[in-house]
């Protein structure tokens, strides 16, 4: 029997701004939200029936808790690429937990997909606590996510609250989230494994090990960062402080079974990464390889020279990636189109299918049977223009995209549907791809003029010559 398919491209084509609920308060929707169904409840006739859908239960994680709507807060500021909130603790005279505030619950902008093999998500806030994460993940209608552990652009951060850990499981529970196999927490940016530098070492290592103890104490599994760049030192000798950095961490106790899982760059140079040769020097170097593993984000390998846009480019890649990594490696996936072209080492993320991918590529993923089961992770722009032309963040985008990404498993790629959202999503992401492309081709004409000797340069040759002469 066919499958019944939804209308993507009307859900697509669609111009919703509905904001996402921030830490401890959930957003009012904004009048441009999505219109309800004929006979649906209003929001305040429904709002009980959604805290068990979109809120946590309302049984709480302690028992002594009676207040379904309260969840906590953090103590401390929380920044991310998606949220800033600074959590205010209050002193009350009774003796029950100082952070906790109620919170309003809205209904999920698109129904979480029941009983499928794709894990498909977004990288989501955990404002006012890690265990907020979990009502952002229902809310974009997802079944996988990414979060930052901690306060990304802090060295250190306070430790995290066991109340949170324990909302964090009640909940994952609760929405029948499995946070071992489908969350995929991304690493501090500030973290550099191959630094050779003792003290900056130290203090990448102390970060590192502190998110992967958070990790073990959540019941995650999976732990993906950024390998590291090699400014300090030599590429070998960067690879081989990775590795080291990486197994020690897997012998303290503390860290459990946690998967550290490299993620693939767009760029070269001092960065390490942006080759699959790359990644298997740093696999080889790690001594249980049943605790490595690798994130391939589809924009970075696509920059980096890895093509993935038609059926055999795509096989070409992953074969690639099979004979000099293994397949067996491949943990889990950041999905995003490039605004940049191929082996443009430019790491600039576009919306599904508004880019040089293209929305086959995404085809082409989402119908390999292998990776089923496996986190893909959005990292797409998420923000759009409001009324007064100001940048807003619109949590419906990744809802929607993550609609059309489960819509594309088994779609024709010859059928009107396919090829009219590909259209529109091109043409959607043209302006861009032609900005990007235009800077792309300027500075390989820039790279490719003979540079012009500096005083210094000229100063050594000539040294040089002059040391060869007297030999």
């Amino acid at each position: 029997m066919a499958k019944k398919r939804t209308n993507i491209l009307a859900d697509m084509s669609s111009d919703k701004n509905i904001p996402a609920p921030v830490a401890e308060t959930a957003p009012e929707p904004s009048t441009g939200g999505r219109k309800r169904k004929a006979g649906a409840k209003t929001a305040m006739q429904d709002k009980k029936a959604k805290v068990e859908e979109v809120s946590p239960s309302s049984t709480t994680a302690r028992p002594k808790r009676t207040a379904a709507k309260k969840i906590l807060v953090g103590e401390d500021e929380v920044e991310d690429d998606v949220v800033k909130v600074k959590a205010k603790s209050k002193t009350t005279k009774k003796a029950t937990s100082t952070a906790t505030k109620h919170v309003k619950i809205l209904p999920p902008l698109e129904q979480r997909t029941q009983n499928t093999k794709h894990r498909i998500g977004a990288h989501v806030s955990i404002a006012g606590g890690v265990h907020n994460a979990i009502i952002n993940t229902v809310y974009i209608g997802a079944n996988a996510f990414a979060m930052f552990m901690k306060n990304q652009r802090k060295w250190e951060s306070k430790d995290i609250d066991p109340e949170h850990i324990d909302f964090f499981v009640k909940w994952c529970e609760d929405h029948k989230i499995n946070a071992a196999e489908c969350c995929l927490p991304h690493g501090s940016y500030l973290v550099n494994l191959a630094h050779p530098d003792p003290a900056h070492k130290k203090q990448s290592y102390d970060s590192f090990l502190n998110d992967l103890t958070r990790c073990h104490r959540l019941g995650i599994r999976l732990y993906n960062f950024h390998p590291g760049n090699s400014n300090a030192t030599t590429r070998e000798e960067g690879i081989i402080t990775i590795a080291d950095n990486i197994n020690q961490a897997h012998a303290d106790p503390a860290t459990g079974k946690v998967v550290t899982v490299l993620e693939t760059m767009a760029t070269l140079g001092n960065t390490i990464g942006g080759t699959f040769t790359d990644i298997a020097a740093i696999i080889k170097l790690v001594k249980d390889k049943s605790r490595v593993g690798v994130c391939l984000d589809t924009c970075h390998v696509f920059a980096a020279g890895y093509d993935l846009r038609t059926p055999e480019a795509y096989t070409r890649t992953m074969n690639k990636f099979d004979k000099e990594i293994g397949l067996e490696y491949l943990k889990a996936f950041h999905v995003n189109d490039s605004k940049a072209p191929l082996f443009s080492h430019r790491d600039v993320h576009a919306r599904i299918g508004t880019g040089y991918l293209g929305l086959q590529a995404f085809h082409n993923l989402m119908n390999d049977e292998r990776f089923h089961g496996l986190p893909m992770v959005l990292e797409t722009p998420s923000d759009t223009l409001d009324a007064d032309g100001k940048k807003v963040e619109d949590k419906g985008i990744w809802a929607r995209e993550i609609k059309m990404l489960e819509s594309l498993v088994g779609m024709d790629v010859d059928s009107d549907e396919f090829k009219a959202l590909d259209a529109r999503l091109q043409q959607e992401g043209a302006t861009e791809r032609e900005r990007i492309g235009d800077q792309v081709k300027r500075k390989a004409i820039k790279d490719a003029k003979p540079k012009k000797a500096t005083k210094k340069a000229i100063k050594n040759k000539v040294e040089s010559e002059e040391d060869d002469d007297e030999e």
